[in-house]
């Protein structure tokens, strides 16, 4: 596999240190960057597995393993969908005994347990049903919480909290991905576990008033692919207590308040560009973060890229954020923003499609 374009060797980061004895005194997760990279990383884990699957590779001469060794993490499970056998995100483990063998003794201050990481749309033929299924979810309802994934998602990040804890684990996706890992980590805000989640490129096209018209017809092609291929494995939701739901909704404003996600978009991107341009985006200063956090004030760690990437591919790659050339602002977006995009979770559920 040495000099395939996805090769770790050939496309991974270039300066990204892996755990070593000098973690002991001065770790480096403790470090944005480095975390954001490594994440980064971890959800290209989620990729590759996918591809290796279509292309018959085992772990042993796949090209997944090569993405987490240099990290001492280790595969722990897939998130499987059960409609067409796809893998749609890994759970990694620190790996104690990787660790060990390079002096490693303890994890790294700032360093996960575990990590869940989901992969975004890939338009091969495998997967090109279901991913495009979902992204017209969202572009319909603002909504992922009708998918089978959505499901399989919150409960596995629920059971890693449970064991683990919910400082100690953490949750990233990309582009579809990022939008299953916000919502998924917003429905575990509401049960009182609150779990680190960063975000690459999540979408956000159907938040702009001028992409209603786009909406409808996401909404009018979304049922056509019900109709033409109907299917009972979809995840059921629960409809009851219509009556109670303003103050579930209540509730859960109030407790995901306390809940601080880390957005990473780049305004080149179209998928995600209105993160930006939707809402006030404003250097933080310490002052600013602490008045927003006293007025209640939901906030979102929101890094936009500076200097980066220019195309809409590239704009919207996962590459860009392990890249040691790229610059990032660091901004506090108003809580309006997550607010709205999110509220479906918390109030009557759309109707359930494939």
């Amino acid at each position: 596999m040495e000099g395939h374009p996805y090769d770790f060797h050939v496309s991974g980061p270039r300066n990204l240190s892996s755990p070593n004895w000098r973690d002991l005194f001065q770790s480096n997760w403790k470090d944005p960057n480095y975390k954001r990279m490594v994440i980064a990383c971890f959800i290209q884990v989620a990729y590759l597995l996918e591809l290796d699957r279509q292309e018959k590779k085992t772990w042993d001469n796949g090209l997944a393993p090569k993405w987490l060794k240099p990290f001492k993490y280790k595969l722990a499970q897939t998130l499987v969908d059960e409609r067409d056998g796809s893998i749609y995100g890994v759970v990694l483990e620190w790996d104690r005994s990787s660790a060990l063998s390079d002096l490693v003794l303890i994890r790294p201050s700032g360093a996960p347990k575990a990590v869940l990481a989901l992969r975004g749309t890939l338009l091969n033929k495998p997967t090109r049903r279901r991913d495009v299924e979902d992204d017209l979810r969202f572009l319909a309802w603002e909504t992922l919480a009708g998918s089978v994934r959505f499901k399989g998602a919150l409960q596995v990040l629920r059971n890693m909290a449970e064991r683990y804890g919910s400082n100690k684990v953490c949750i990233g996706g990309h582009s579809l991905g990022a939008g299953f890992a916000l919502q998924v980590g917003k429905a575990l805000a509401k049960e009182g576990m609150f779990v680190e989640c960063h975000l690459f490129n999540p979408p956000s096209v159907s938040l702009g008033r001028s992409l209603k018209t786009v909406r409808e017809k996401a909404g009018s092609v979304l049922r056509r692919f019900r109709a033409i291929s109907p299917s009972n494995s979809e995840v059921e939701l629960d409809t009851k207590g219509s009556e109670s739901s303003g103050n579930r909704e209540d509730q859960a404003a109030t407790e995901v308040e306390r809940w601080v996600p880390y957005l990473y978009v780049n305004d080149n991107d179209y998928v995600c560009c209105y993160y930006n341009r939707t809402g006030v985006a404003t250097e933080i200063t310490s002052a600013k973060e602490t008045e927003n956090d006293r007025n209640g004030i939901t906030a979102a760690k929101f890094f936009v890229v500076s200097k980066g990437p220019q195309k809409f591919l590239q704009a919207h790659g996962l590459q860009q954020w392990w890249s040691d050339d790229v610059e990032l602002q660091l901004a506090l977006e108003d809580s309006k923003l997550l607010h709205r995009q999110l509220r479906s979770l918390y109030a009557i559920t759309p109707p359930v499609l494939l």
